[in-house]
Formats: C-alpha cells, structure tokens, sequence
C-alpha cells in the first residue's frame, strides 16, 4: 500500500513539473506574440526621407530675370532658353491663342524682334512670391523705341512663374500685357537719337508675339 502511494505521488510530482514547464514556455512564448500583436496594431511611423524641396532667395530669381531680359534684348536665344523651360507657355493681353512649347515662342519672338529698330527700357516694382514647389514674380515696364521705323512708347506688366524642372528653377508660364495701348508718335527724324539694342543696360521686357 505503502508503494503504490508512494508511486503515486510520484506520477502527481512529474505531472505538476510538466504542467508547470509547459505553462512557463506558453508564458515565454506569448510574449513576444503580444508585443508583436501590439505593432501590428499600431506600427510605428516610416521616417520621411523624401529631399525638401531647396527654393532660391528673391535675389536669385530676380537677378534670373534680369539675365533673361538682357538675354532677350540682345537677340541671344540660346542664352534666352536657359531660363526657360521646354514647355513653357505664352500668354499676352490680346485675345490670342497660347503660345506653348519653347521651340513656337522662339519663331514668334525673332519675328517681333527683326521689326525692332532700337529700344530703351526701364523695369520697376518687382514683386516676387513662393510656395512650397514654385514660385512666381510680377513687375511692371515702360518701354520705348523705334519699331518699324517708327517711334512707340508703351507700359505693361509682367508675370513669370516658375518650377523646379530637372533640378533647375526655370520659367514654365509668361504672362505679359500691354496696358491701354502702345503710343506711335511718327516715323523716326534723322537726328533723332535712340541707343541701340546692344548698347541697353537695362533689360527688356520678354515680348507679347504678335
């Protein structure tokens, strides 16, 4: 009796032991299972590696517009087409279809250009804007000079936009009009004087293609 008691009691100690080890592995187990289970349900955010976009000072795209006019009053086109961008679009004042794509504007431009005989011109009240990836500028013009062999004076305003393109900040949209109208004052008297296209150091405005 005595040893089937005692063998008994042996069998309830290995069986505890058992129960025991399995409980203790289940808790080791379940661990981790419930860490991953609390992840799961709320994963921790991805770092946002994404580059900010880098925007240029006013002085930057001001002196660019400056390059760009002086680019233009000179007939250099290639220097022209640094500043701009391949699919830029041209709008003007007049009720006229948009001029879209560099290559169309640059037709549009020596044609206005070959009837300009001298000019001079003064830009004021450049304003300059930005967002998060572009920017725009506005300023005002008076020009004057001799078109056609006649002298004409007119005043207008300007809007650029500008994109980053190809890691460039170039300009994608011009906007130019004249306001109330060019004044022609008659043909141009032999000892009327008018500085030269080459000789302008103040830039000209980008014009409105006719």
């Amino acid at each position: 009796m005595k040893q089937i008691f005692q063998s008994h009691a042996g069998s309830l100690r290995r069986i505890f032991n058992w129960n025991a080890g399995l409980l203790l592995i289940l808790a080791l187990g379940c661990a981790p299972f419930a860490s991953a289970q609390k992840n799961k349900k709320q994963p921790v955010p991805a770092a946002d590696n994404t580059p900010a976009v880098q925007l240029p000072t006013a002085g930057q795209l001001d002196n660019n517009i400056g390059e760009m006019l002086g680019a233009w009053q000179v007939g250099d086109v290639e220097a022209m087409h640094k500043y701009y961008a391949d699919d830029a679009t041209f709008t003007s004042g007049a009720y006229e279809v948009p001029i879209i794509g560099w290559k169309n504007y640059v037709d549009a431009y020596q044609k206005q250009r070959a009837r300009i005989q001298a000019m001079s011109l003064i830009r004021r009240n450049t304003n300059i804007f930005f967002r998060t990836d572009f920017a725009w500028a506005t300023y005002q013009w008076e020009l004057s000079g001799v078109v056609d062999n006649q002298s004409m004076s007119a005043k207008g305003q300007t809007t650029l936009v500008f994109a980053l393109t190809n890691g460039h900040w170039l300009i994608v949209h011009n906007h130019t009009s004249e306001i109330c109208g060019s004044t022609v004052t008659g043909p141009v008297k032999s000892d009327q004087q008018m500085p030269s296209i080459g000789d302008q150091k103040s830039p000209a405005p980008t014009p409105t293609p006719k």
